[in-house]
């Protein structure tokens, strides 16, 4: 992968996150010619960033392959746990779940994905299982809506050249006009709904969380399933409810 980079970048470090992120849903087994092609690096220098991260206890050796293990979720928890959000978002999720019934999830935007950083559940049955780490195409959910308005124009661009690494393909799949008209619209409200764009019967509102200079570095939001919850109850009862802890989560982190 060409870049442009400075004289202290280390391209053997980015090289072998370039091989980590490979690996992605319908992919969990890849043979060494396929990471190649995929990460546009020579055979020989796969082999090489593969045998290592072996060695580091990353990937293992699968059916004529390699494979993920599960210490790469170390790499992701480090963020999680550096940045404390589920400590401080967790009383305000849980209260919000006891208010609604339904479930909260805390996101933040990678490129064109959000990736779930916080999540309070209920159990119900939904089209798409989430978790922590979970990836879904941004301009499809409520949250990554929220989270899409919140760039500058240049941002956004960069936002959405950025290949989706969800593996999810979304209902909705709107052209750059109707996504800005959309965007607009979210800017003007302050929240944003997602009414089954992301897949049959899953409904949500999301809205902005805060840090300390004012910017929104994260979305919250309540799903609902559509059979159970219209789109008017959603926003006349849940809405009210979700926007108070958007509000205490972002006044407590920036009072740390």
């Amino acid at each position: 992968m060409a870049r442009e980079a400075g004289p202290d970048f280390i391209e053997a470090l980015a090289r072998g996150l370039d091989v980590l992120r490979c690996f992605r849903p319908g992919q969990a087994v890849m043979t060494l010619s396929e990471v190649a092609g995929v990460t546009g690096l020579a055979r020989p220098t796969v082999r090489r960033i593969l045998l290592t991260l072996e060695e580091l206890g990353y990937v293992r050796v699968a059916d004529r392959g390699y494979a993920l293990t599960p210490r790469v979720l170390e790499l992701g928890m480090s963020y999680i746990n550096s940045l404390t959000m589920w400590d401080v978002a967790r009383p305000h999720m849980q209260r919000l779940v006891g208010q609604t019934g339904e479930s909260t999830s805390m996101a933040q935007l990678d490129g064109g994905d959000i990736v779930y950083v916080a999540r309070v559940a209920v159990p119900k049955i939904v089209t798409l299982a989430v978790t922590i780490g979970t990836r879904f195409p941004a301009p499809a959910t409520s949250m990554g809506k929220v989270l899409l308005a919140a760039l500058d124009p240049a941002g956004l661009d960069r936002a959405l050249a950025e290949p989706g690494r969800s593996g999810v393909v979304s209902r909705w799949q709107p052209d750059r006009a109707e996504l800005d008209r959309a965007l607009r619209d979210v800017r003007a409200k302050g929240w944003a709904l997602a009414d089954q764009d992301l897949a049959p019967g899953i409904r949500s509102v999301a809205t902005g969380v805060r840090n300390g200079d004012g910017r929104i570095v994260a979305a919250l939001n309540v799903t609902v399933h559509a059979a159970d919850t219209s789109v008017e109850t959603l926003i006349d009862e849940h809405l009210p409810r979700l926007l108070r802890p958007a509000a205490d989560i972002s006044r407590d982190w920036a009072l740390r």
